[in-house]
């Protein structure tokens, strides 16, 4: 238990760091009393300026980040998989996809993207679950359909974006997660949808540990498992859309923190849940910043660098995903 608090502290008190140090670092650069004194006053035109452009992308940053993290662990606790991730299996790219389509040719509807993300992203869930299904589901044929799923998908947005120059910008933003250009707007959205997906997750928590036993096991007890899988996959999938429609696309956020979240605080998700949340917040931040930051003034996607970190650790955990599970 102890192991588990310090953990939680630490990652908290490195998310309230790196929020600061996010905040305080750019081409406007402040000292934290400035940030502070002016947050309060609001007689710092370096702080207003701070507040109007840098602080949205901040909060979008720390709530993708949650959502991706989070709908990692739902997807796996209903794939019973390590490896599911709404990035790997199509969840994301789907998602993506229907969200390059609304831009290019129903730019009117810009306001109603999130809602048209969450259709691609249940699309795409679905056909992973309807090409997987063959007398039951099997967790590695599950992720092969979707990283097939995933592949078709991300072709299709490349194609749409690499046809229509006027969505250049906008496909590029969804697909490379550019979280530059955020506004209040973007936050509102995020903020509001997230917070609605997250909460359900927390009270999905129990469902999950159910998860873990086989089928047969939980039917003979009255647990209802497909109403379960269906109700969690739902959450899985609002999480992961909400945060590709105004973050963009990232892949392995939902795979590392869930894994660094078990072995840090162990599987019951009444704890990995909330903790995977801030985790992720933290990872997601922190690309953002060196993004931002490293080579400034030219900008990193955030993306990049969480595909430049979790790659070498797919590779590590399918390695190792032997001792995983049990399998």
């Amino acid at each position: 238990m102890y192991k588990k608090i310090i953990s939680f502290i630490v990652v908290i008190g490195l998310l309230l760091v790196v929020t600061i140090y996010s905040m305080i670092t750019g081409s406007i650069e402040i000292t934290a009393g400035e940030l502070i004194t002016g947050l309060f006053t609001g007689t710092n035109e370096n702080v207003e300026i701070i507040k109007d452009l840098r602080l949205p992308r901040i909060v979008i940053a720390i709530f993708a980040g949650a959502a991706l993290s989070v709908s990692g662990v739902l997807l796996q606790a209903v794939m019973r998989n390590p490896l599911a991730e709404p990035g790997i299996i199509g969840v994301s790219s789907g998602a993506g996809f229907v969200s390059i389509i609304m831009i290019t040719f129903f730019p009117t509807l810009y306001f109603y993207t999130p809602l048209f993300s969450f259709i691609g992203g249940a699309i795409a869930f679905l056909l992973v679950y309807m090409f997987s299904w063959k007398s039951g589901l099997n967790p590695l044929r599950m992720i092969l359909i979707g990283v097939a799923i995933n592949a078709v998908f991300t072709g299709l947005s490349e194609f749409i974006t690499s046809q229509n120059a006027s969505s250049m910008m906008s496909g590029i933003s969804v697909t490379s997660s550019t979280l530059t250009m955020k506004t209040w707007g973007d936050v509102e959205v995020m903020v509001l949808y997230g917070s609605i997906g997250l909460i359900l997750s927390m009270l999905l928590f129990a469902w999950c540990n159910h998860l873990g036993l086989r089928d047969k096991t939980l039917k003979n007890l009255g647990f209802r498992v497909n109403r379960a899988r269906f109700i969690i996959s739902i959450v899985a999938v609002l999480l992961a859309s909400i945060a590709t429609a105004i973050a963009g696309m990232f892949t392995f956020v939902g795979l590392l923190i869930p894994h660094i979240g078990r072995t840090l605080i162990g599987n019951d998700h009444k704890l990995l849940i909330p903790f995977s949340a801030i985790a992720g917040a933290l990872l997601i931040l922190t690309a953002d910043t060196l993004g931002r930051t490293l080579v400034s003034p030219i900008e990193i996607p955030a993306s990049i660098i969480v595909a430049i970190i979790g790659g070498p650790f797919l590779i590590f955990l399918l390695r190792k995903s032997d001792r995983i599970y049990g399998n």
